[in-house]
């Protein structure tokens, strides 16, 4: 059997459209181009996916679950320490990988920040998948006595969306930026102050 000849599965063909996309950049990847590299028709890649949105949505889903989610979940799930630090470390985490990766993985990142405007419900699906992983922390801190009694779900969707001028794509051109190190220490302390 030739290459072409042999079935293809779904993490081969992202994994194809993954490295034509950090090569050519999301606006100029066709699906011809991921085509190429896996060495079969363009027809083959559309079994698997409806349209080049959609293949880009697939990517895009993969690597912040794998980029981004799984990194905070070994942090979101440890037991043992202060929650107050593991969330404190939560949020660093958060902010120092979107900076990471806006400064190192242009292209992936260029996708992300475009995806978060077009493709509203997957982004919102991740949200919800780290506001989970903040109320995990919280409910830790609640049963500890280290942080008061509340709706876990709806602090840590505060606290997500309080600290998003700091990880969200559309500020990413401000990260660098005059006092984002001091604007984050004093939400911080006003978040704290809330929790404890």
């Amino acid at each position: 059997m030739t290459k072409n000849e042999l079935p293809l599965s779904k993490d081969e063909i992202l994994d194809a459209a993954e490295q034509v996309l950090r090569r050519y950049g999301p606006d100029k990847t066709s699906v011809v181009d991921i085509a190429k590299i896996l060495q079969v028709s363009h027809g083959t890649l559309y079994r698997h996916f409806e349209s080049k949105v959609a293949l880009r949505e697939a990517v895009t889903s993969r690597w912040l679950h794998n980029c981004i989610v799984m990194p905070l979940e070994a942090i979101a799930s440890k037991t043992g320490g202060r929650a107050e630090e593991r969330l404190r470390l939560w949020v660093e985490t958060l902010i120092q990988t979107k900076r990471k990766f806006a400064a190192e993985d242009t292209e992936m990142f260029a996708m992300y920040a475009t995806v978060t405007v077009i493709e509203v419900e997957m982004i919102n699906t991740h949200v919800y998948r780290l506001i989970e992983q903040i109320a995990q922390i919280l409910e830790r801190g609640m049963a500890n006595r280290e942080f008061k009694q509340g709706d876990s779900d709806s602090l840590a969707r505060a606290i997500f969306l309080a600290t998003s001028r700091f990880h969200h794509p559309s500020h990413a051109a401000e990260w660098g930026v005059g006092s984002m190190t001091e604007d984050f220490e004093s939400v911080w302390k006003l978040l704290l102050g809330g929790l404890t």
